[in-house]
């Protein structure tokens, strides 16, 4: 099952790029992303009404639902689409993929987890291993006083990332499903981003072609309810380090498919870093050995 939710969660945000990409146009971006939250949060709470399965949440719940709306799909996605104007969406991955290594940090400081060696090592692997894969993008690039903040904006937008899997975990510890906790932490995250909106003077355009609506319902659908429901599940049941390696292994995805789209073409350094990705990957999911009683050391 945690296969079956992994490989799911690689392949759909692998994709949703290509949605984004169609998302650009007329409508801001806060509005766009406005609209892909509000419509999952609809879609999620009518599926949980109507099969029985909506949780009800006290006051606390409520309010760390309003973090993690904020933090997951609100901040987040407003930091990393704003330092995609300043930086390469190659250097936004590798930045987003040491959300591993967040999450290991995070985990330890909140829930007291220990931090494996092999999910350091098989994050740090996976990070050396997308530099390789995004290397002539990255080398092509000037450092600008842009740069930096678009560097720090994506960092920025990875913490909250980070932030928002320890809220999850936090939720799921207390008996709270993702499926609830998503749709209400949506809701609020597509409240906050039109509050944004409405502060900020942006206008709530909508283009009613194929293109943008296509776009808007993959990113709703396949992209949040099931792509973010898969993931925060895995966070609660591998934990929130192992479950960010998806981060690294979806840029992979997602370079596959420019070959066809964009015509990437794969290089001596790309190939030598796709397999340090899957290195890295084999170490996350490693489990590590037990250690032996210390009575059953003195009998050996």
């Amino acid at each position: 099952m945690n296969l079956s939710l992994y490989l799911l969660t690689v392949l759909i945000w692998g994709t949703t790029w290509i949605a984004i990409k169609l998302q650009m146009g007329e409508v801001a971006v806060a509005a766009s992303i406005a609209y892909r939250f509000a419509l999952a949060s609809a879609v999620l709470f009518a599926m949980l009404w109507f099969s029985g399965r909506l949780q009800p949440l006290d006051r606390r719940g409520q309010g760390i639902c309003l973090v993690q709306g904020l933090c997951l799909f609100c901040l987040n996605f407003l930091c990393f689409y704003t330092a995609s104007q300043w930086i390469p969406s190659g250097l936004i991955a590798v930045i987003f993929s040491t959300a591993t290594l967040w999450n290991a940090i995070n985990a330890r400081l909140f829930f007291k987890q220990r931090i494996a060696a092999n999910v350091l090592l098989g994050g740090a692997l996976g990070l050396v291993g997308l530099g390789l894969l995004f290397w002539p993008e990255l080398a092509g690039h000037e450092a600008s006083r842009e740069s930096l903040l678009g560097i720090g904006l994506a960092l920025l937008g990875t913490l909250f990332f980070s932030a928002g899997n320890m809220l999850s975990s936090l939720q799921q510890k207390a008996g709270l499903k993702p499926l609830t906790t998503n749709a209400w932490g949506m809701l609020y995250g597509a409240l906050m981003l039109v509050g944004i909106c409405l502060v900020s003077g942006t206008p709530f355009a909508f283009e009613w072609n194929a293109r943008y609506v296509g776009s808007l319902l993959y990113l709703a659908i396949p992209g949040s309810v099931i792509g973010f429901t898969a993931y925060l599940t895995l966070v609660g049941r591998m934990g929130p380090e192992r479950a960010a390696y998806c981060t690294v292994l979806f840029p992979v995805v997602a370079l596959n498919i420019s070959v066809v789209a964009e015509g990437y073409q794969w290089t001596a350094p790309a190939l030598f870093g796709l397999g340090l990705v899957m290195l890295g990957n084999v170490l996350v999911f490693r489990k590590p050995r037990a250690v032996a009683p210390a009575a059953e050391l003195v009998r050996r």
